[in-house]
């Protein structure tokens, strides 16, 4: 009886060792595969057999080594902190990349400026205004404003072009959401039915699962909890995502009929949506998390005009204009692609009108119902050298458009010299003005273009004088110098400082450098903390090759002991057999 004992103490080390063997080598074969984690045999005794009682001694004989489980290393602290800084990360990448490719579009880095464009655009306006009659001069004023819109266009349609663009990514990012709630599901089921018998641990399909949560952690916000059972169940942005038995599967759908930008949505869930764009990205808040949420507030949810940036002058009260404020920095300012858009197009907006209100005056007039229009100022209007003297052709028109009606008679209401109301009958041009619930009738980018009436004849183009003489007008070439030199905006509603066309420009390119150095600079700190957070764990989690080597040399010793030991039972069993 004792023998077998003895031999059974020797295998069970054998067993024990093999298995210590087996693992060591699984972690060096491993050694570089992404996600693995280190796995430890953990060696308990076996039994004891006991003899009975004695005050002064243990009374018992152990019957060898015993293979408790393989057990992995990890820390559940670092892999949620991991997990929420690596997400935080991937919302600033997100957006700085969006800012990279919009500020490209102006060609301040590399390519052709804009900033080049509008010089030229100035430098023939000031040729121009050296020599108002030499139909040279004016020629090349109106092609140079032919090459500004072109490019102010070309720009905008690449920035629409990438606003769309970006639902793909979106689209693509969904579905790898999809993907991953799909196969989490699935080694939920294949670790429960793997640790059912609880004799060992899939430590293996464990890996894989954890990295599905490294990366799903990187697209969206998420938490997790792990059950008796070894069943992970998600929640994404605060919803059930993946429960024991199922996945709840997002899709996209249009934000609105008017509008090409999708937005995710949860079927399962009422066709809810899947983030609350309302709250401000925030760290304290936790509302800066994922890269999908960063796409969609770079994106925004629809293009963007100069209409969206607020002007006191156009609402009635203050309340309306600081409802409109807050409207703007709830929904435009947070997204880069919006803002910008907005921001351009009030700056092709300031540019057309302030040369087509010089060429073009208008002056309010009180209708006899009391309503106000605005007409063609006739007694101010310059007008061209062709020989009908022709007045109120802009520079720039609509596409849909004209700047006036066709001249029509109309009542107005005059103060006489008694100080007397009095309506009178005129023959007026009425302005179409502009209505921001009615894009055709904007000078926005997309509608503008160069007159083609002064584009097939540049004598069309209103600089002389409106007293029948034939003569240039020098003083309207010299107030369309000044006007371009004059403050005419604010960037947004949240600075106070008005700037002329050059240095709105400036300031607007600025704006957008600044915006992307603020978010890299984030993103640059986010990746320093995650790859503190990321060594920490590795030395927790991560396999060291030197490590195993000796664990396998001392496993290896070990196997050989216990190897010799059976040989020495084997050789005393044998010598009490040969001398019976």
């Amino acid at each position: 009886m004792a023998s077998f004992n003895g031999l059974h103490i020797g295998v069970s080390g054998l067993n024990v060792s093999q298995a210590a063997l087996n693992i060591t080598a699984h972690n060096i074969a491993n050694v570089d595969t992404k996600g693995y984690v280190r796995q430890q045999t953990m060696i308990t005794d076996f039994q004891y057999v006991k003899w009975g009682d004695s005050p002064l001694y243990s009374m018992q004989k152990g019957l060898g080594a015993n293979f408790a489980e393989v057990k992995q290393v990890r820390d559940s602290f670092l892999d949620q902190a991991y997990r929420q800084e690596i997400g935080r990360q991937a919302f600033y990448e997100s957006q700085y990349l969006a800012i990279g490719e919009v500020e490209g579009l102006f060609g301040e880095l590399e390519g052709v400026q804009f900033q080049n464009t509008m010089k030229e655009f100035w430098e023939a306006l000031q040729e121009l205004s050296r020599e108002p009659d030499n139909i040279v001069a004016r020629a090349s004023f109106v092609q140079t404003a032919v090459t500004f819109i072109e490019r102010a266009d070309v720009i905008s349609e690449q920035l629409n072009a990438y606003q769309v663009n970006l639902n793909t990514r979106i689209v693509n990012e969904v579905l790898r959401i999809n993907e991953i709630g799909n196969e989490i599901r699935d080694l939920n089921i294949s670790i429960r039915h793997y640790e059912s018998t609880e004799v060992e641990n899939a430590n293996d399909l464990r890996d894989q699962r954890n990295l599905l949560l490294d990366e799903l952690s990187k697209i969206a916000n998420i938490t997790y909890k792990e059950s008796n059972a070894g069943i992970v169940t998600v929640n994404l942005e605060g919803v059930p995502f993946v429960t024991e038995d199922l996945v709840y599967h997002m899709e996209t759908t249009q934000i609105s009929e008017e509008s090409q930008m999708l937005k995710p949505i949860w079927v399962a869930h009422g066709y809810g949506d899947v983030f609350n764009m309302d709250r401000p990205p925030s760290s304290m808040n936790n509302t800066d998390v994922g890269s999908l949420k960063g796409l969609l507030l770079a994106r925004g949810h629809r293009q963007a005009k100069f209409t969206d940036i607020p002007v006191r002058d156009r609402y009635e009260t203050e309340s309306q204009y600081q409802m409109a404020v807050n409207e703007y920095n709830n929904k435009v300012e947070p997204s880069v692609i919006m803002t910008v858009q907005a921001q351009f197009d009030q700056l092709i907006h300031g540019i057309v009108t302030l040369i087509n209100d010089t060429l073009c005056p208008n002056k309010e007039v009180t209708l006899a119902d009391g309503s106000k229009i605005m007409i063609l100022d006739v007694e101010n209007a310059p007008v061209g050298v062709d020989s009908m003297g022709t007045m109120g052709e802009g520079l720039f028109t609509r596409k849909s458009m004209a700047r006036y009606t066709e001249e029509q008679d109309i009542d107005i209401q005059i103060i006489n010299e008694a100080g007397e109301i009095e309506i009178t009958s005129i023959k007026a041009r009425i302005y179409n003005e502009e209505n921001p619930n009615d894009n055709y009738s904007l000078y926005t980018l997309g509608e503008i273009e160069v007159n083609p009436k002064i584009l097939h004849n540049k004598s069309l183009l209103p600089l002389s004088k409106n007293d029948r003489s034939g003569a240039y007008d020098i003083e309207m070439t010299q107030k369309l110098l000044t006007k371009w030199q004059e403050p005419f905006a604010t960037l947004s509603p949240n600075t106070l400082t008005k700037n002329n066309v050059n240095e709105y420009y400036i300031t607007f390119i600025s704006a957008i450098a600044n915006r992307g150095e603020q978010v890299n600079s984030i993103s640059q700190n986010q990746a320093t903390t995650v790859a503190s957070i990321d060594n920490k764990r590795a030395e927790v989690t991560g396999v060291s090759s030197d490590e195993e080597l000796t664990n396998l040399i001392k496993f290896q010793h070990s196997y050989n002991a216990a190897a010799r030991y059976i040989n020495v039972v084997s050789e005393m069993l044998e010598h009490i057999i040969m001398n019976m």
